[in-house]
C-alpha cells in the first residue's frame, strides 16, 4: 500500500494449516494509514493507468500472467497447507485465476490503443445532422476496493482485478483473513515485478476496520461474502451517502433440475448423478456455485438417491498431500464448526432424511482430533413445498438436499421451475434433460432468478464447462438472495469500472473523439 510493503504492528492472526493442526502464519493490519494508502492509489496509481490505452493495460496482464505462471508451485504448496486442498481443487482456483487473468490480456489488446470506450452510434438531435449525441465509456476516477471470500484466495482476486486494471481502475483488494497468504503472496510476486504503476496494485491483510470509510463518491466496492455483511455494506454513508458504486455475490442455494420424462438409466440422469457428486466434493464443497438443491421428478427419487450415494463412497477423504485423497478439508476450524451447525439444523427439518453419510468411511493420514473434515453427506426431503429450510439454509461444506416434484401430469414441469426458485435468486441452476426445446424452455423460464444457467444435454456432455466453474466468458452474479451483482461476462465486466457521459457536439468534435 502507497507503494511500499507495511507490516502490521500488532501481534496478528495465526493461520492454522486445516489438516496438520500447525501454525503457518500471522496476518494483521494494525496501524496502517488507510487515508494515505487510499490517496496514493487514487492520485498516483489512477493517473498511471489512465494514461495507458488498453492495450498497453492489456500487456501489463499478461505480463502478470507469465510472473503468476512462474511461481505456481509455490502457490499450490501455498493452497495445500492453508485451505487444505487436493491438487485438482487447488487447480480450480490458482489456474483459474491465471486463466481469467490471461483471458482479459487477450480481450484487453483487442480493445486497441485508445483511452475510452464508445458506447452504441452517434444520434442526431434534430433535423439537422450537424449537432448529435455520442455516448462514451471512460474510467472511473477512483479505486476498486475487493473484499473477498476465503474460499478463492487466487481467482477471487483476479477475476475482480484483471478488468479493473485493464479499465485502468487502481485495486486495492482486502482478502478475507483465513486465506490471506496466497492472495498476499501472488499479489507480492506481481507488485515486485515491476509490472504496474506504483499505486496500480495494493493489497491489505487483516481487519477490515475501516476501509469503507476510506470511500469516495467515484471509488466503487466489490464484496464477496455473507448477506449480513453486504447489508452492512450497502447501509454505509460511503454508498447511501456518496453514491460509491456496489458490486455484491452473497448467499446462493444453487439448484440441480432432472426434467420430465427422463428415465433411470437415461444419459440425462447419469450426467445429473455425476455432476452433483462432483459439485459436492470438489473444495469440500467449499464453493458459492456449488449444488446445494438437487430436483428430479419423486418417481425416481429412490434411484437417484442411490446413484448419487454409490459416487459418494468412491470419494477417497483425508490429508491433501496423499496423492490417493480425492477431497481434503474445510479452511479452518470455523468453517468446520459453522458447517456442522448448519448440516444440524438442515437435518432437524421436519422430513429432512440422511440418504448417504460419508462420516462412516476412514479417512486418510488425517487425525480426527485436529482436521477440520466434514464428509460428504446427502440429505433428502420428500416434502419440498412445505420445508421450507431446505430451500433458505446454505451449508457451505459438501451438503446437498435431494427433492422431488410431481410426476403425475402436465403441471409437473411448472411445479419444479416453482421449486427451484424457491431459492429467491441464485447465482446458477443447472438443467439436465435430452429434448432440446423443453431445456430451452426451462433455461428461459429460470433466466430471471437466476445469473447463469448451465444447460446439460446428452450432446455436450464432454464438451460443458461444469454447474460450478465460473468462466470469464460469462457473467458471474445472480439477482435477489444472490446479491443482485454482475462480475465477468466477458468485456461487460468494464462496465462496473467506467463512466458513461453523453456527449452532445458537432459531428467534426465526435469525429476527434
Amino acid at each position: 500500500m502507497a507503494g511500499r510493503w507495511i507490516t502490521g504492528t500488532g501481534a496478528g492472526t495465526p493461520l492454522f494449516d486445516p489438516v496438520l493442526g500447525t501454525e503457518l502464519v500471522r496476518v494483521d493490519a494494525t496501524g496502517l494509514d488507510l487515508a494515505e494508502a487510499f490517496r496514493f492509489a487514487r492520485e498516483e496509481g489512477g493517473a498511471a493507468l489512465r494514461a495507458l490505452t488498453y492495450r498497453q493495460r492489456a500487456a501489463m496482464l499478461g505480463a502478470a500472467v507469465k510472473v503468476l505462471q512462474s511461481h505456481r508451485a509455490e502457490y499450490n504448496d501455498i493452497a495445500t497447507a492453508n485451505s487444505g486442498t487436493v491438487a485438482n481443487d487447488t487447480a480450480v482456483d490458482v489456474d483459474g485465476g491465471i486463466f481469467t487473468l490471461g483471458t482479459y490480456a487477450k480481450l484487453g489488446d483487442a480493445l486497441g490503443d485508445v483511452t475510452h470506450l464508445p458506447d452504441d452510434d452517434a444520434v442526431r438531435l434534430g433535423k439537422d445532422p450537424l449537432f448529435q449525441s455520442q455516448h462514451v465509456r471512460v474510467p472511473t476516477r477512483g479505486v476498486a476496493l475487493f473484499i473477498n471470500a476465503f474460499n478463492f484466495a487466487s481467482w477471487g482476486l483476479w477475476e475482480k482485478a484483471a478488468p479493473a486494471l485493464l479499465s485502468g481502475v487502481p485495486v486495492i483488494v482486502k482478502p478475507a483473513t483465513a486465506t490471506a497468504w496466497l492472495t498476499q503472496r501472488m499479489v507480492q510476486d506481481v507488485v515486485d515485478a515491476g509490472i504496474f504503476p506504483a499505486g496500480a496494485l495494493s493489497i491489505v491483510c487483516g481487519s477490515s476496520a475501516g476501509l469503507l470509510d476510506q470511500l469516495q463518491a467515484f471509488d466503487v466496492v466489490s464484496f464477496t461474502g455473507s448477506a449480513d455483511t453486504a447489508a452492512v455494506i450497502r447501509s454505509h454513508p460511503a454508498v447511501v451517502q456518496r453514491s460509491v458504486r456496489v458490486n455484491i455475490e452473497a448467499d446462493s442455494v444453487n439448484s440441480a433440475l432432472l426434467l420430465p420424462g427422463e428415465a433411470a438409466d437415461s444419459p440425462a440422469f447419469d450426467l445429473l448423478v455425476k455432476e452433483v457428486a462432483r459439485e459436492m466434493t470438489v473444495k469440500s464443497g467449499q464453493k458459492c456455485t456449488a449444488i446445494r438443491r438437487v430436483f428430479v421428478p419423486e418417481a425416481l427419487y429412490e434411484a437417484a438417491a442411490q446413484a448419487i450415494g454409490t459416487r459418494l463412497a468412491k470419494t477417497t477423504i483425508g490429508n491433501p498431500r496423499n496423492p490417493a485423497v480425492r477431497m481434503g478439508a474445510l479452511v479452518s476450524r470455523a468453517q468446520l464448526h459453522a458447517v456442522q451447525a448448519g448440516l444440524a439444523q438442515l437435518k432437524a427439518a421436519d422430513g429432512v432424511e440422511v440418504l448417504h453419510d460419508g462420516s462412516t468411511a476412514a479417512w486418510v493420514d488425517a487425525d480426527a482430533a485436529t482436521a477440520c473434515i466434514v464428509a460428504p453427506t446427502l440429505l433428502g426431503c420428500r416434502s419440498p413445498d412445505t420445508t421450507a429450510t431446505v430451500h433458505d439454509v446454505e451449508v457451505f461444506g459438501p451438503v446437498a438436499t435431494l427433492l422431488p416434484y410431481r410426476s403425475t401430469g402436465p403441471a409437473d414441469f411448472e411445479h419444479a421451475l416453482q421449486l427451484v426458485r424457491r431459492g429467491q435468486g441464485s447465482l446458477v441452476a443447472s438443467v439436465y434433460g435430452s429434448d432440446p426445446a423443453t431445456l430451452a424452455q426451462a433455461a428461459l423460464q429460470l433466466a430471471d432468478s437466476h445469473g447463469r444457467v448451465h444447460v446439460i444435454s446428452p450432446d455436450v456432455a464432454a464438451l460443458h464447462t461444469g454447474h460450478g466453474n465460473v468462466m470469464p466468458q460469462s457473467l458471474h452474479g445472480g439477482p435477489g438472495r444472490a446479491g443482485g451483482g454482475e462480475e465477468l461476462g466477458g468485456l461487460r465486466a468494464l462496465n462496473f469500472y467506467h463512466r458513461r457521459c453523453a456527449i452532445q457536439a458537432s459531428t467534426a468534435v465526435l469525429g476527434a473523439l
